[in-house]
């Protein structure tokens, strides 16, 4: 009447599973005492982890990088720049100086300078602790020494109350052999040569006697390594980013163990580099300084020469005042005279400048300045072209030739060199012109105090001379004067916006993220294992499985009796209310369901192999249905190895049916039917003697004669079969049935055996086939028992909270 016996859920194994997050719940969570166990363990690790790890601290610092092409005359000299149809060039790019800020060349200065690859530390019950900045004992080693070591050095010390140094070291002896060495200091500094250099101990004044042990100072480690590999490290751990994209701040942050020494390295960085960028700066004012001081000594030998002469014609030649036409017109050529020897001093320095931009060895080299042209044009030319050279200067020490920005750089500097060469012609050809008129006034009014006395014009050329030269002294002295102002007065590059600064709370390891981490680690760990767990089990355990691998309906679930050591054979008792007894009346009214009120009454159970329950559960079902006042007869087909004797208490060698199957003629089916001895309305006819032809036996018409006899005489024919995985005999017997159990029990039955159920099913080889889970202990899933609290006064203990019924 109703075949079509899928799983009561609607789940098709064929189709997608849905995921039941209930279900995972409550599976999850009858495996409580794991998560417990996980959680205590993974906190209890957390908590040791926070204790032993090292803080790391960030420090931070703002740095204002200045634009020295932001002031007037830069600009003006700019825009002149623009009008020869020279590019505007930037002198201090941003992103050029955070490059060489993070140069390995500067760290590893900041590190050499601070000795950060000497470090100090020391056991202090919890692990290593750095005594950075205040060790009790210093060591000191040349960074050249440090640099050549292969692997790091670590250094033993222990200071004594009397003053006295222990130390021991393990030193390389040639190959891959080591030597250790000890040494004793009693007084300091103590020097110590070994086979890596010179190591030098000494006791700083802020030392003290610090972790005493039995009156002993507790042991140092000094631990020296490779400057560049510290500096690596450093780098490693440095970010330094434009503040934003509208001005030219730095933010400078390093991660440090060590807050005091994070807040030193980053104040180094930026001394290191300011005290680079001078020097960069002076270099220009140094090359100026030179010329200055030779052009002074030149001027001063032709000063001084000019006034000998000059004193040694007036003690010859007794000069007095000359005439007021002939002072005028002297006046007047020596106004132009010295106009002519100004304009051949600026060519002589046009010269100079030309021999020192043409000169291949003055390549890259800064060109003098500041030393008395008077064309701003090209003075400014020369000291943007000097600016450059510094900046090209600078980034060539961090970089390679064929970095980007110091191609550009050279590219930049030949252009205003070819500048610098044109515009200093277009000087000298100026000069020149002015030169040739200045030329012919002073011929001019030389003609006019031609008549004067050869020994006054003798005296006021001298005279001439000397004021000339005079005054290209005083000039020069006044420059000097000026670049030296200059080169005192030079600023840093960088400004110190914030100095540097450690956070107060560290940024890792951060206590809440790990004992979240904890937490999370202690939920997916017993969840993996769980599922693992489950992924390569292959017995069933409980319905949740059986719903997964099969599509027919659960009709029934049996649980155990965890109270009793060995289950009943007889579990459904009349008049009363117990667990099992309620279990058996769900399967009885699922079963009327099934079968219906059409004259269906043969019922036969089966299994995949022995001691799987459903010789038990066709005894107390066949008990169920005779409580209701049907008259039920339960059969023994599994005439191999017949089991109902050990239930209902009667002999082994009872005769039964298979007696009837192999001789129908001569017994009467129905005296071979034995009372059950405990409900009235329950017969039992055994299996009888074992036959040695069992499969023909089952396969005789006698079989549908005896069934349909017994369908006549009872409401219903309960049949127990032989295992149907093991032997063909249920197959062979399901022709006389109208609805067939297959029994599974968990924690026994393996999952490959409800394929061959799904198989049966659809062959249609078993009709109206359902399934009976056997052996549920419902104290470890989540079963729907317990809300019904007590039902009945019988159900007492397994009523409430520990089992229950309602669900199937």
């Amino acid at each position: 009447m109703r075949d079509d016996n899928l799983n009561n859920n609607g789940n098709d194994v064929f189709e997608e599973d849905s995921i039941d997050l209930v279900a995972i719940l409550w599976k999850c969570l009858s495996y409580w005492k794991w998560y417990l166990i996980a959680i205590i363990i993974c906190t209890l690790l957390a908590c040791i982890y926070l204790h032993y790890a090292v803080p790391v601290y960030n420090v931070s610092s703002s740095v204002l990088i200045k634009d020295e092409n932001k002031g007037g005359n830069k600009a003006g000299a700019n825009m002149m720049m623009g009008d020869f149809g020279l590019m505007n060039f930037t002198v201090n790019n941003l992103d050029n100086e955070i490059e060489i800020i993070r140069s390995k060349t500067l760290i590893k200065n900041v590190v050499e300078e601070l000795k950060f690859y000497i470090s100090y530390c020391t056991e202090n019950g919890f692990g290593s602790m750095d005594l950075y900045p205040y060790p009790p004992v210093q060591v000191s080693m040349t960074s050249i020494d440090a640099e050549v070591l292969k692997e790091d050095l670590a250094i033993r010390m222990k200071l004594n109350n009397d003053s006295t140094l222990e130390v021991s070291a393990t030193f390389p002896n040639g190959g891959e052999d080591k030597e250790k060495m000890t040494k004793r200091f009693s007084s300091f500094p103590g020097i110590w040569v070994t086979p890596i250099g010179t190591l030098i101990f000494t006791l700083p004044k802020y030392a003290t006697v610090t972790n005493r042990e039995n009156g002993e100072v507790g042991e140092i480690e000094a631990i020296i390594s490779r400057p560049s590999v510290v500096a690596k490290n450093c780098l490693d751990n440095l970010d330094i980013q434009p503040a934003s994209k509208n001005t030219s701040v730095v933010s400078i942050s390093y991660k440090s163990s060590n807050k005091q020494r994070g807040e030193d390295f980053v104040n180094k960085i930026i001394e290191v580099y300011n005290w680079n960028a001078n020097n960069n700066k002076n270099e220009i004012a140094e090359k100026t300084k030179e010329f200055i001081e030779e052009r002074l000594t030149i001027i001063n030998e032709e000063l001084g020469s000019t006034e000998q002469r000059l004193q040694v014609f007036k003690q010859n030649a007794g000069l007095t005042n000359l005439s007021s036409d002939v002072q005028l017109a002297l006046t007047e050529n020596s106004a132009y005279e010295k106009k002519r020897v100004e304009t051949e001093m600026q060519l002589s320095l046009i010269h100079y400048l030309s021999e020192c931009v043409n000169n291949p060895q003055n390549r890259n080299m800064a060109l003098p300045m500041n030393i008395g042209l008077e064309d701003k044009s090209l003075s400014e030319l020369i000291v943007q072209y000097n600016q450059l050279i510094a900046d090209r200067n600078r980034l060539s020490r961090t970089s390679s030739e064929n970095n980007p920005a110091l191609v550009t750089l050279n590219s930049n500097l030949q252009s205003m060199l070819n500048s610098i060469k044109t515009t200093a012609n277009s000087v000298e050809e100026g000069l020149k012109i002015s030169k040739q008129s200045l030329d012919r006034e002073t011929r001019k009014f030389t003609q006019k105090i031609s008549n004067a006395p050869v020994q006054e014009r003798e005296f006021l050329s001298i005279s001439r001379q000397q004021d000339i030269k005079a005054g290209l002294y005083l000039m020069l002295l006044q420059k000097r004067e000026e670049n030296a102002i200059a080169l005192a007065a030079t600023t840093d590059n960088a400004q110190v916006i914030d100095p540097a600064i450690a956070d107060e709370k560290p940024i890792s390891p951060k206590s809440f993220i790990i004992l979240m981490g904890a937490l999370l680690l202690s939920l997916i760990i017993p969840t993996g294992l769980i599922y693992l767990l489950d992924a390569i089990r292959y017995k069933i355990i409980d319905r949740a499985d059986v719903e997964k691998l099969s599509r027919l309906s659960i009709v029934g679930e049996i649980p155990i009796d965890i109270n009793k050591e060995k289950t009943e054979a007889i579990v459904v008792k009349e008049n009363d209310n117990n667990l099992m007894t309620e279990v058996f009346r769900d399967l009885r009214t699922n079963l009327q369901f099934i079968m219906g009120d059409t004259g269906k009454k043969v019922l036969l159970s089966t299994s995949t192999v022995t001691n799987e329950g459903k010789t038990f559960i066709s005894s107390n079902l066949a008990i169920s249905f005779s409580l209701l006042g049907k008259k039920v007869v339960l059969v023994g087909l599994d005439i191999r190895n017949p089991g109902l004797h050990t239930i209902f208490k009667f002999s082994f060698k009872q005769e039964g049916i298979s007696s009837y199957l192999a001789n129908p003629d001569n017994y009467d089916l129905f005296s071979l039917i034995v009372p059950s001895g405990i409900s009235p309305n329950l017969s039992i006819l055994p299996g009888g003697t074992i036959p040695p032809n069992p499969t023909e036996l089952l396969a005789r018409p006698s079989l549908d004669s005896a069934i349909n006899k017994l369908k006549e005489k009872f409401d219903y024919v309960i049949i127990d079969t032989a295992p149907i995985g093991i032997v063909s005999d249920t197959q062979i017997i399901s022709r006389v049935a109208d609805a067939c159990l297959y029994i599974c029990r968990t924690n026994y039955s393996h999952k490959s055996n409800l394929h061959l159920a799904n198989e049966l099913h659809d062959s249609h080889k078993l009709p109206n086939l359902s399934i009976v889970i056997n052996g549920i202990d419902l104290t470890r899933k989540h079963y729907g028992y317990g809300k019904y609290e007590r039902y009945g006064g019988a159900c007492g203990k397994f009523g409430h909270k520990y089992y229950g019924y309602g669900k199937v």
